[in-house]
């Protein structure tokens, strides 16, 4: 008989799921989610424009800095696709709502995990602890800063901005007053980067989907 453990806490559920993976006759979870399954699960929950291009412009942003932590830049990207998963439907349990949804398609513990640590000091607990999870902490809120500033260049593109021109809408916090500023600099701290380098390496992983992100411009 298949037994299914629901848990409040996200950290104990992962815990858990290894040790009963363990158990003889324990049902193992061994579905490993494709770039394929997580846009298919973003576009069942997101419909609006401006949330899928966010998605992509995180997912490409992940798969840049898995590649200078040499780490698996599928797993980053796809856990990048699906970082806000439940915002579109269920705003006001963002990171939370998203575990049952998660759950519901038998989505791995630590991808799950890893998701909500994107929240942590806003809407959850779950502080950041890998690489991978204090990157999406660190690089949600600045594509969006990036994203800003770059449609506000009379190129309206991200292809010829600079890390000093993000740097200088960061300062200003009346511009695109709604991004956490904290949490930027949190982020950059739990990397270890100076702000500057973490932008730089943000507008990278960003470029290659400019017209995807609908920031190519008139470049």
């Amino acid at each position: 008989m298949l037994t299914y453990i629901y848990l409040k806490d996200i950290e104990d559920f992962t815990i858990l799921t290894v040790k009963c993976n363990k158990i003889k006759g324990f049902a193992m979870n061994t579905f490993v989610p494709t770039r394929d399954d997580a846009l298919n699960l973003l576009k069942k929950y997101n419909q609006k424009k401006g949330l899928i291009r966010h998605a992509l412009a995180v997912e490409a942003v992940m798969g840049h800095f898995a590649g200078l932590f040499n780490e698996d830049e599928e797993k980053w990207r796809v856990i990048g696709l699906v970082h806000d998963l439940d915002y579109e439907m269920f705003p006001g349990e963002h990171c939370q709502k998203c575990v049952d949804l998660f759950k519901e398609h038998n989505w791995p513990g630590d991808y799950i995990r890893a998701v909500i640590s994107h929240g942590f000091g806003i809407c959850t607990d779950v502080k950041p602890e890998t690489n991978l999870e204090k990157t999406l902490y660190a690089i949600d809120e600045l594509t969006g800063l990036v994203a800003s500033a770059a449609l506000v260049r009379p190129s309206k593109s991200i292809l010829d901005i600079k890390a000093k021109s993000v740097k200088k809408k960061f300062k200003d916090k009346s511009f695109a007053a709604k991004i956490d500023r904290n949490v930027i600099k949190e982020g950059a701290s739990l990397l270890d980067m100076e702000l500057s380098e973490l932008i730089t390496q943000v507008i990278s992983g960003m470029r290659p989907v400019a017209e995807k992100i609908g920031l190519k411009g008139s470049l």
